[in-house]
């Protein structure tokens, strides 16, 4: 899809905050309600917005840990790759995984209750995939900066 300069304000408004009401919107970017409801119904239509959703402070959420495992799979072809994805999706608490290049296959961000959840999660839930050759676990300490808003260029 094809994005013009109005298409990119308008999803940096939403990306910042998707509450922001239309009025707001069509005030800032000058047009006026029914051409800003016209894009965001099209951005939805196709898919290029996927979801709204509301987005925690994880400071305010008691007893959160944040963990990256990098995975390696033993077989890295197509199949045991798409039997990886698949299981991963339906593993809670694994909020992103990503395919990587490099020296491990997977990198995960995993978010437990602490470090004995943690022990339990990989242990009976990630190794215990078909498939897992190595996983290495890094745990985040402190937090400095999270965002979802994605550059437009």
């Amino acid at each position: 899809m094809d994005l013009d300069k109005i298409d990119k304000q308008l999803l940096q408004i939403l990306q910042e905050d998707s509450a922001t009401d239309i009025k707001t919107i069509s005030s800032k970017l000058n047009l006026s309600k029914t051409p800003i409801y016209n894009r965001i119904k099209k951005f939805v239509a196709s898919g290029f917005i996927k979801k709204y959703v509301a987005v925690l402070d994880t400071s305010k959420v008691e007893n959160l840990m944040v963990v990256f495992c990098s995975v390696s799979l033993e077989k890295q072809k197509l199949k045991e790759i798409k039997e990886f994805k698949k299981a991963i999706q339906k593993i809670p608490e694994v909020v992103e995984c990503y395919l990587m290049g490099g020296a491990n296959d997977f990198l995960l961000k995993v978010i437990v209750k602490d470090l004995n959840d943690y022990h339990k999660f990989s242990s009976e839930k990630l190794a215990a995939l078909n498939n897992i050759s190595q996983i290495k676990s890094t745990f985040v300490l402190d937090e400095f900066k999270r965002s979802t808003v994605i550059p437009i260029y």
